[in-house]
């Protein structure tokens, strides 16, 4: 290409979820297929490198096996002698914080020709005392170039500083941000705190200023906005941005939209690999190649050819004519009409697919005013038909609309996620029972709680305690200094600072419905 000097090539996917059903016979290599086509695509297209919008593992701890077979992939097609023809200028200490702090192709003792940028999901997010992602992995491994991860330190909203990573190819410029996944509810109020988020634009360089930079952003947090608080609006974000990158949304909108007054562009690629069987992961999936040249790009759209298919169709019951509420054997007749019709319609050839595979089937069935039928004993008859026999039919019932504070109506059985259904909260526990914290803030127990029960982090609550006790003791430090505490006057000063620190979270977070302690987190009621 005449033009290729200066024409930087991104692949952009987001999404992966390797090791997602790995105990499933017939669907446990799904993740790892799309992957390596995904990587293929990288190396046919001959693009300067991947970029991954978070959720690469499915599980915040992966196996051994999954962990070899993404290393084993990411070896395949990363490592080789392809020359890299892009540089990276900015302060690699702050783009990548680890023990080398460079960009992994400057490594001398290895061949990186594919190098991969990515950031942390909300399923691959950093957890413990050393707040490590299983990407940290695959960082040390020199294997990826892992960046977005931000310190939030101790509790309440916290301040971040968004350092981009400045690559150049020729006279084309771009600065790279990444936003690894925060609690939605969190970064919503750091978005709205005056100087909680700091974004650093690039310093003049020579015969480059900073309009000169084509400004991308990767982000992995909730779009969908059935509740404001847990979900991130993106006039949140700088004007200054050229192009949005948006992980964590699996439904695939793969064609660049824009926002209205902002002034840029957002891409949602969307999953790879189906992991809730809902209308928005049956569209066919895509990943993106980004060409950028000066301010100007072009995106052009690749479809995935491995993806399993997967059929989608909804059914009230109440309005089939040929379906009696009193005969049962007429709702089943009818929905295994539905069904094989659907088997019929994946298997019909298409240019997407490379090979046939048993698809993937969800029927959702409102049946107001019927009795449901036993899904595991229905989906016996399609073994062998189907990827999923088990769950063919998933049973509800007409939900009322309700109204957002934007005037919009949203039907909560659509919106809600599974990991969204909150069960029972600290803040529940501690208001039920008439208990007071008096030492540990409530929303701090909460997150540590969750931790602990979502990504068997064994030392969440240690680092909860940790890490006010360290608050604490920086605080009476600085007190010291200035009041000269005599030493039995410590027992009295400590439980003045932990009570102080309590009352300052919970008069930040008075009056926000749905913080914190109203987040994902989930309670087990054994």
């Amino acid at each position: 290409r005449e033009d290729d000097k200066d024409t930087l090539r991104i692949l952009v996917a987001t999404d992966c979820h390797l090791g997602y059903m790995e105990k499933d016979e017939i669907r446990r290599f799904d993740s790892f297929e799309a992957f390596e086509e995904i990587c293929s695509l990288a190396k046919q297209k001959e693009v300067d490198f991947v970029l991954l919008g978070g959720d690469l593992f499915h599980e915040n701890k992966p196996s051994r096996s999954t962990l070899v077979k993404t290393i084993e992939i990411l070896r395949r097609y990363c490592l080789n002698d392809l020359p890299v023809k892009f540089q990276v200028v900015s302060d690699q200490t702050v783009n990548f914080p680890n023990r080398f702090g460079h960009v992994n192709y400057e490594d001398p003792h290895f061949n990186v020709g594919l190098p991969v940028f990515t950031i942390h999901g909300n399923h691959d997010d950093p957890a413990g005392v050393d707040n490590l992602s299983a990407i940290d992995i695959l960082s040390a491994c020199n294997l990826v170039n892992y960046f977005g991860k931000m310190d939030l330190g101790g509790s309440g909203v916290g301040q971040i500083a968004v350092h981009p990573v400045l690559v150049k190819k020729g006279t084309t410029t771009v600065a790279l941000y990444g936003l690894g996944n925060i609690r939605d509810e969190r970064l919503n109020r750091m978005f709205q705190t005056p100087h909680s988020v700091q974004w650093m634009r690039p310093e003049s360089q020579e015969g480059l200023s900073v309009s000169d930079w084509f400004n991308i952003l990767v982000l992995h947090q909730n779009r969908i906005k059935t509740n404001p608080k847990s979900a991130i609006n993106e006039h949140f974000l700088p004007r200054f941005l050229d192009f949005v990158v948006w992980g964590h949304e699996h439904e695939c909108l793969i064609d660049p939209q824009e926002v209205p007054g902002m002034g840029f562009h957002i891409t949602q690629p969307g999953s790879s690999v189906a992991t809730s069987l809902i209308d928005g992961e049956a569209k066919p999936k895509h990943v993106l190649l980004l060409e950028i040249k000066g301010n100007q790009y072009r995106p052009n759209k690749i479809p995935l050819m491995t993806v399993r298919p997967f059929e989608y169709a909804e059914v009230v019951l109440k309005d089939e004519a040929d379906v009696d509420p009193n005969d049962q054997a007429s709702v089943l007749e009818h929905l295994d009409k539905i069904v094989r019709n659907l088997i019929e319609k994946s298997s019909q050839p298409t240019a997407s697919r490379s090979e046939a595979k048993l698809p993937l089937v969800r029927i959702k069935v409102d049946y107001s005013g019927f009795s449901t039928i036993n899904p595991q004993r229905f989906g016996q008859k399609y073994v062998g038909k189907v990827a999923n026999p088990q769950d063919i039919l998933i049973f509800s019932k007409a939900a009322k609309k309700r109204q957002t504070t934007t005037g919009e109506n949203i039907d909560e059985s659509e919106k809600l996620r599974p990991e969204e259904l909150n069960q029972q909260t600290i803040e529940a526990l501690v208001a039920e029972n008439n208990l007071k914290m008096e030492i540990l803030p409530v929303d701090d127990l909460d997150i540590a709680l969750h931790d602990f029960v979502s990504k068997d982090d064994k030392t969440a609550f240690y680092a909860c305690l940790q890490r006010n006790l360290d608050e604490t003791r920086k605080k009476l430090n600085s007190e010291a200094e200035k009041f000269k505490i005599e030493e039995e006057d410590i027992i009295v000063k400590v439980g003045e600072c932990m009570q102080e620190r309590v009352k300052e979270i919970s008069l930040r977070s008075k009056g926000d419905t749905g913080l914190a302690s109203s987040t994902q987190n989930l309670f087990l009621t054994c």
